[in-house]
């Protein structure tokens, strides 16, 4: 068999301790929804906070569950695409999602100094460079403690940040003045530009089901804890995003929103609880963004220990120490992370989205052709529906990508050179592949 052997992990990641991995790493609060709201006005954005769980986020944690139930494999997605399409294909998922991540993990150092400069407004480029790699290696050293310490990092800090938003919703049901939903629309932007912008922020705050199957090797039970810990996620990421927003667009003027301005938006709320809700979430904010590296670093650090199983990396990367954690994987990624959080990668999150998108068609396809393939494979659990009724629950989230494509690139969002960018680097994949793959005997 390839891959880890199993005895060299330890599976510690209960039911809970998953869920708030999962949290971490799709959602970590209703960050970042205030600038939706601005971008594209109340109506829309809550429109695409209700619409978007359904149409996109349930089609794929179905499939993510029965594929994760399927495989229970250290690897995760690598392993099912692997599976169905053969070990090239797998690698250029491997290769893609590991693109993916060195975009995405360089904007949580970047999200954790918008709330720090919150308490410090003044503080320098050289102290938020410096703040950056502290929580990089912070984050680190909880990995190197093992997938036990880093759930239960998430259970607290989860916890802390969902209170933090009730708590919100709570002071600001006093202040309702209006319907949350009105107006529609902003008049600032086209329709067209106010959904490739709304979509592009929306979905970035739905996207990352799959994330968490990388590190299935250190779950306890995972056949069934993975689609029953899906199954808890998902609604209640949606709550933590509609419990905050639709109070505090009822008692507030929306057009005030902006990025990083939840400490704000309570503050508004007046009084002692406002100003405390406000600390609350400010110091939410770094948490989240310290939270987000955390879970993400446990998940993306288990794709080269997967792929060096498969003797398509060096095999020192597959070490795991005495408490079963692959010490030199994480130590690897750290590195990289460090490298990458330097440069200027928030005007990239568009390439983050391409790359996702490309990494998940291929998840999507891979349940619909292990159906044809291998139809007695199956695990606890099954979605209820035959070939082909998987195949038209793969085509929602596959559509909702693309249309965000389509639509940011219509609309000026994606810029020519991040869109050919992130196609070079996908197409170096297979001569990456070529150089890693072992030679016949």
């Amino acid at each position: 068999m390839s891959g880890v052997p199993s005895t060299a992990l330890k599976r510690s990641l209960t039911t809970t301790s998953l869920v708030a991995v999962m949290f971490f790493s799709v959602s970590g609060g209703a960050y970042s929804l205030e600038g939706l709201v601005k971008a594209t006005g109340p109506g829309l954005a809550l429109l695409m906070l209700l619409v978007l769980p359904i149409c996109y986020s349930l089609p794929e944690t179905l499939i993510v569950g029965e594929l994760a139930s399927m495989l229970p494999e250290e690897g995760g997605y690598y392993r099912w695409v692997r599976r169905a399409f053969g070990e090239g294909w797998g690698f250029q998922n491997g290769w893609t999602t590991w693109l993916y991540s060195l975009v995405d993990m360089a904007l949580y150092p970047v999200l954790f100094n918008l709330y720090l400069k919150w308490f410090f407004p003044g503080l320098s480029d050289r102290v938020t460079w410096m703040v950056s790699l502290a929580l990089i290696w912070a984050a680190t050293g909880i990995n190197l403690r093992g997938a036990m310490r880093v759930g239960h990092v998430s259970v607290w800090a989860g916890g802390f940040i969902v209170a933090g938003f009730v708590a919100l919703g709570v002071i600001a049901v006093p202040h309702m003045t209006h319907a949350p939903w009105t107006p529609f629309r902003t008049t600032t932007h086209s329709l067209g530009a106010g959904l490739a912008v709304g979509l592009s922020t929306a979905l970035w705050n739905f996207i990352g089901w799959d994330n968490a199957s990388t590190v299935q090797g250190e779950v306890v039970d995972p056949t069934r804890t993975y689609p029953r810990a899906l199954a808890i996620a998902l609604p209640l990421v949606a709550l933590v995003y509609f419990v905050p927003v639709v109070p505090s667009l009822a008692a507030t003027d929306w057009t005030t929103w902006t990025e990083g301005s939840w400490p704000q938006i309570a503050r508004s709320m007046g009084g002692r609880s406002g100003t405390i809700v406000a600390w609350w979430l400010a110091i939410g904010g770094m948490v989240g963004a310290a939270a987000l590296f955390n879970a993400l670093l446990l998940s993306y650090s288990r794709l080269p220990v997967a792929l060096a199983g498969d003797r398509l990396l060096p095999q020192f990367i597959a070490f795991t120490d005495s408490r079963g954690t692959p010490r030199n994987a994480i130590l690897v990624a750290a590195v990289f992370y460090s490298v990458f959080t330097l440069l200027p990668f928030s005007s990239l999150i568009v390439a983050d989205v391409l790359l996702y998108s490309a990494a998940l068609l291929m998840e999507l396809a891979a349940l619909v052709q292990l159906r044809r393939k291998e139809p007695e494979l199956r695990g606890a659990f099954r979605i209820p529906l035959g070939t082909r009724g998987v195949a038209v629950l793969a085509a929602m989230p596959a559509c909702v990508l693309v249309l965000v494509v389509v639509l940011s690139y219509t609309e000026g969002d994606v810029a020519l050179p991040s869109l050919l960018g992130s196609v070079i680097a996908m197409a170096i994949g297979p001569l990456v592949y070529r150089a890693c793959r072992p030679k016949a005997a």
